[in-house]
């Protein structure tokens, strides 16, 4: 029988490529079989959220007559959530983690939740979900429950620029709201998707800044005239770290074409040199020279993220699991987001991790007396007078310690709640929004960072002999931003900049 398995890959295209999703015949008769199977195993048996009550209220059995009215009860119920909406980026990556678990045919689900749910995805009919509500651990109750409650014609969305009712948005598009059948209300709210959702857009950004940082550092090595045997083949499978490998490969690549960079056998292998002093640094500063190091442990951490959370939307997530295959319905817990919940701590220390760097090497850029070739803070102006880039660096420093602060796991920070029916609980939608922030601040430093990468090439007239693919990037940026010799407010060229990395990701390979 046939199985449904989406990438990552795929998600990132319906998600900034507008690629519809669509499921075969195939997967959705085995959705069918395990609804009709759920049907008719259900009589005469006690089986959670179906003749029973939720949470702690489990002990108590629901009569047969409102067995609808329970399902609708707990969307009504839980959708509690506060604060500002989930972008839509967020809320649509969700509705497709939450799609992901139902076609696994484990939920017992009736197919036109399925159907329903790939309408709003493809239309880009977003569910009004706040920020606020999820501990993560019977799955994102209170965020899915709001998605639910669009789901059943009631609630708020998201429609062509405009907050509307659902109802209305409903019938404009010609869908009819979606009416219980068995369990729907328990499955939709019952899961990791909203954490698995946030988590899977923090994960391709968290790749694109990657990128952007490992160009950077080829770029300010190419403005140091740092010698090129730190990213060599040699030196780097020494070390038996793939990550650490694989980030000195790319720096190889994009440094490429670059007549900056010195070859230390040319320059002080050769036999003939003499100097008892050497004006050039022998070794580089560790934010110049350390970076397959550095960076290669941040590799590392998001392709084990990026497996983990392409498990969890091939996952049934939801509680009980309906397995026809053995005739049987099981209780359990994969409700829990622990396994989100800790990569996206992890993805967070990584990306401060980023930002610790990219300041740093900022700082190289900015510091006259360490770099002993650059103005102070890139001061093309009068010294005195003017001051350069002097204040960009408060706004990335500061951002980066704010990266550092949140840089604290929220994996650890369980509270019982539920009547102590939830004794431990994941907290991963707050992990996976923490993330998130950290990852916008990671943009903002990375943005100033690049600003004056191109303001020291100009500094230093170097236009012509830096890499491909940095003399690429400098022509970007200086699309967007001019050379700065007169002293003129930044904070807009940093949000265009920003704008920039965001929407050109590298894709390096």
């Amino acid at each position: 029988m046939e199985k449904f398995l989406l990438s990552l890959n795929e998600v990132e295209n319906i998600l900034y490529e507008n690629h519809k999703l669509s499921v075969s015949d195939g997967v959705l008769q085995k959705v069918d079989e395990c609804y009709n199977f759920l049907n008719d195993f259900r009589n005469g048996k006690v089986i959670y959220g179906i003749n029973t009550g939720f949470g702690p209220m489990a002990q108590w059995r629901v009569d047969d007559v409102y067995l609808t009215n329970l399902q609708y009860n707990i969307i009504r119920s839980h959708s509690t959530g506060v604060g500002e909406p989930l972008s839509d980026i967020y809320v649509k990556s969700a509705m497709i983690a939450r799609l992901g678990t139902f076609l696994q045919a484990h939920s017992g689900v009736h197919v036109d939740v399925i159907k329903l749910l790939i309408e709003f995805i493809n239309r880009d009919i977003i569910p009004f979900i706040p920020r606020h509500g999820s501990v993560g651990a019977s799955g994102d109750l209170v965020q899915l429950a709001h998605l639910a409650l669009t789901l059943i014609g009631e609630g708020k969305v998201h429609y062509k620029g405009e907050w509307r009712n659902a109802s209305e948005v409903l019938d404009e598009n010609h869908l009819k709201p979606f009416e219980i059948h068995i369990r729907e209300g328990l499955s939709i709210t019952n899961g990791t998707s909203v954490m698995t959702g946030i988590g899977i857009v923090n994960q391709f950004n968290a790749e694109y800044l990657l990128d952007w940082a490992t160009l950077a550092s080829v770029w300010v090595n190419e403005i140091a005239s740092s010698f090129d045997d730190l990213m060599s083949k040699e030196l780097n499978e020494c070390r038996r770290h793939e990550g650490q490998q694989i980030i000195a490969r790319r720096m190889r690549n994009l440094a490429e074409g670059s007549k900056c960079l010195q070859q230390r056998e040319h320059e002080l292998y050769d036999g003939n040199n003499t100097d008892k002093y050497f004006e050039h640094k022998v070794q580089a500063y560790y934010s110049l020279r350390c970076v397959p190091q550095v960076l290669g442990p941040v590799y590392e951490t998001l392709a084990n993220s990026r497996r983990i959370l392409e498990e969890e939307i091939n996952s049934a997530c939801d509680n009980p699991i309906v397995d026809p295959a053995s005739n049987n319905v099981y209780h359990g817990g994969n409700f829990h987001g622990d396994y989100v919940s800790l990569e996206e701590d992890k993805v967070k220390i990584a990306m401060t991790r980023v930002a610790m760097t990219a300041e740093r090497q900022l700082n190289y850029l900015f510091h006259d007396r360490i770099n002993g070739i650059l103005p102070p803070f890139l001061n093309m102006g009068t010294l005195g007078l003017n001051y350069g880039m002097q204040a960009c660096q408060f706004t990335a420093t500061s951002t980066t310690a704010e990266c550092q602060t949140l840089s604290m796991p929220n994996y650890v920070h369980s509270i019982p709640n539920n009547n102590d029916n939830q004794d431990i609980v994941s907290m991963g939608t707050n992990s996976a929004l923490l993330c998130s922030n950290v990852i916008e601040n990671v943009y903002q430093v990375m943005a100033v960072h690049y600003i004056a990468l191109a303001q020291a090439v100009d500094c230093l007239n170097i236009q012509d002999k830096l890499s491909f693919s940095s003399r690429r990037v400098y022509d970007d940026i200086r699309k967007l931003v001019a050379a700065r010799i007169e002293d003129q407010p930044f904070y807009e060229d940093i949000a265009k900049v920003e704008t920039y990395l965001k929407n050109n990701p590298l894709r390096l390979k």
